[in-house]
């Protein structure tokens, strides 16, 4: 019998294109593709190169071009076309090491056999290469003392053999996501490309040897003579915070200046012109207690005076990824909007602004070709897995062109459709409607109502994690709102619920959820919430404050947000908008949904990850013991080696599971049956 792919066995086997990447002479794409590892324990990402025309055209059937039992990812190019890409797998050419590191690979781009071609004791971590020289600059995980990769080596050859895990911090921050920081940092080294078919890259010159933290997930690009390299560099500015700014070094004497710095705002993810002018930022203000919300905006720098313009000065856009076009006449991008992310176009001359695409995508991975043609992206939407495609670049309101992928095409088990609500203050909140395909007047379907993460964020797009057709194949409509503080509907949306998270969000939710349930194909008898993050606080908001649904289910969730602020790991970031505890306890009061707790009475599911380190274990355990004393229905799923998100096929099957058999248990009566290998 032939599964379908929602079917959880088939689902997690499903493969998932991760990137996209254009060669240098536009001929070739290439792209990371993700599926189970043999022993289907966890994920693994090998490169596919994909035809530039689709099927249509003569293109050709994508075409695996690597195998390895760690996977591979990064995807860069050399001048000559060759790709180099990162990988954990080991050198056949060199002594055998258990504790091998991530290094830089190549891979000839007559297809021959791939060959290490970088390395350090500490690992690479990413890379880019100057399109005309070929010079690569890379990153590398370095320890404080260690003046070059010997001392490194002999320096982390030494703690290990004293048997020392322990790292001593002197600034914030401590962790990332699910990582520790330290007792290394990064570094930018430069190198030049190898100088023959059998060779590795040049002598490595170590361009920060002074960084400190300062390029802690840092980004960079070279100018295409690779003469410079403008990368992100991280300012303390006391009370733990720190400022983004962005600085050019020369690669010939590592002589350093800055480029972009204001102290209300941070710079990020650089990008050098084709012509090796200016410098196109994402310019951000994290917003302020008193004053306006976080922000962003595309801003364009002069590489050699440094003096730069707002790109989007008269549009409420956020810039969530931009390219130039070849002529660095105009600039690509992609932004959160009504509830799409389309492709937007700037003419650098004339300001004009232009909407590329006019469908219901939300598109990424934007790769303008050499000849302005064309850009070439990915694209997903609620209905469609990301895939590559091509678009035409002086398109208005255009639609994509489907390229041959290697990844899942699929039927959904259901229709889509918007529905919108009108909030208390007059303020029209869109969602996205998940209908399965046996819903109608005479046989409506049980509600479940998602709320996003972010907060700052929209649900517009594919998720390969929280995904509505799981549920949509087992009879479940799901409603996907953009309430206040979702990005895509202007700044007013985000002013609505700036240090009120709770009251404003709770109150549009329950706008939207109204106007679903009066659907004649949905049974308002039977729903129930979900959320995870910032959709998990919502959750937990929404069960202090309702007793309308039949379940609710919390993931990584914020809980009592005292405890939170010191233990996450971007207080600062926090507190521009919600001050500490101690100092401003007022918005902590105003929004924390532990203070609600005796009011509950819904079924929950509290679902956690010990390896979380954005929204810390203590919240789901904090959470799980007061629903226990409150004597609340409920149950707690919990990950011992899982972070924010859940990554290895075995738990996501176990996380659906778990909260199919939740779900069946309270929105339909059946008797509770634990999932079977819990």
């Amino acid at each position: 019998m032939v599964r379908s792919w929602y079917e959880l066995p088939e689902y997690v086997r499903l493969r998932r294109v991760n990137g996209l990447r254009l060669s240098p002479d536009g001929t070739r794409l290439v792209a990371p593709v993700s599926g189970p590892a043999p022993d289907a324990k966890s994920f693994r990402s090998a490169l596919w190169e994909i035809d530039t025309a689709p099927e249509s055209e003569g293109g050709r059937a994508p075409r695996r071009l690597t195998r390895s039992a760690k996977g591979e990812s990064g995807v860069g190019f050399l001048p000559d076309g060759s790709v180099l890409f990162t990988t954990g797998r080991p050198d056949p050419e060199a002594e055998a090491d258990a504790k091998a590191r991530t290094a830089l690979w190549l891979l000839p781009a007559d297809g021959g056999e791939a060959r290490q071609v970088a390395s350090r004791p500490g690992g690479i971590g990413s890379f880019t290469v100057a399109r005309d020289s070929g010079l690569v600059a890379l990153t590398a995980d370095t320890l404080p003392r260690s003046e070059d990769e010997e001392a490194d080596r002999e320096a982390r050859k030494a703690r290990e053999e004293a048997g020392v895990t322990a790292i001593l911090h002197e600034a914030l921050p401590v962790r990332s996501w699910d990582s520790d920081i330290g007792p290394g940092h990064p570094r930018y080294l430069v190198a030049e490309p190898p100088a023959d078919e059998d060779s590795r890259l040049g002598d490595p010159r170590d361009l920060t040897p002074d960084a400190g933290m300062a390029l802690l997930g840092a980004s960079g690009d070279l100018t295409p003579d690779g003469t410079t390299l403008v990368t992100e560099w991280q300012v303390p500015v006391g009370r733990g915070a720190r400022r983004t700014d962005v600085v050019a070094i020369d690669t010939a004497t590592g002589r350093r200046r800055t480029l972009a710095t204001d102290p209300a705002h941070d710079f990020d993810s650089p990008l050098v012109s084709p012509d090796g002018r200016h410098v196109l930022l994402v310019r951000s203000s994290q917003g302020d207690y008193d004053g306006e919300p976080r922000d962003e905006t595309a801003w364009l720098v002069d590489l050699a005076t440094g003096q730069g313009r707002d790109l989007l000065a008269d549009h409420e856009l956020w810039p969530r990824e931009l390219a130039w076009a070849a002529d660095s006449g105009a600039v690509f991008l992609v932004a959160d909007h009504g509830g799409r992310r389309p492709v937007f176009r700037i003419d650098l001359a004339s300001g004009a602004l232009t909407r590329v695409t006019g469908d219901h995508g939300a598109y990424s991975n934007l790769n303008p070709s050499p000849d302005g043609r064309h850009v070439y992206a990915l694209r997903d939407a609620w209905d469609a897995p990301p895939a590559p495609v091509r678009l035409a670049a002086d398109a208005a309101d255009g639609q994509p062109v489907h390229l041959r992928t290697p990844g899942s095409e699929l039927t959904m088990p259901g229709t889509l459709t918007e529905i919108e609500a009108t909030a208390d203050d007059g303020t029209p909140i869109r969602s996205w409607l998940v209908l399965p395909e046996e819903a109608s007047a005479d046989s409506p379907a049980p509600l479940m109502l998602w709320v996003h993460g972010g907060p700052y964020m929209s649900f517009n797009g594919w998720s390969w994690r929280w995904n509505p057709w799981l549920l949509a194949a087992r009879g479940y409509a799901v409603l996907l709102p953009d309430p206040a503080l979702s990005t895509g509907y202007g700044q007013d949306m985000l002013r609505r619920a700036w240090g009120q998270w709770g009251p404003r969000t709770f109150a549009d939710v329950m706008a939207v959820t109204d106007a679903a349930e009066a659907r004649e194909d949905i049974d308002a008898e039977r729903t129930a919430m979900m959320g995870g993050s910032f959709g998990g606080y919502m959750a937990n908001w929404i069960a202090g404050h309702t007793d309308r649904f039949r379940a609710i289910v919390s993931h990584a969730s914020l809980w009592g947000l005292d405890g939170f602020n010191g233990t996450t790991d971007y207080p600062p970031v926090w507190e521009r908008e919600f001050g500490t505890p101690l100092e401003r306890p007022e918005r902590y009061t105003l929004n924390s949904p532990h203070l609600h707790a005796d009011r509950i009475r819904t079924p929950m599911l509290v679902i956690h990850g010990d390896k979380d380190y954005r929204v810390p274990i203590s919240e789901g355990l904090r959470l799980w013991r007061d629903l226990m004393l409150h004597e609340v229905d409920a149950k707690f799923l919990y990950f011992p080696d899982e972070n924010h998100w859940i990554l290895t096929p075995g738990n996501a099957r176990i996380w659906y599971e778990t909260v199919f058999a939740f779900l069946d248990h309270h929105v339909h009566g059946k008797e509770w049956s634990r999932p079977e290998l819990l």
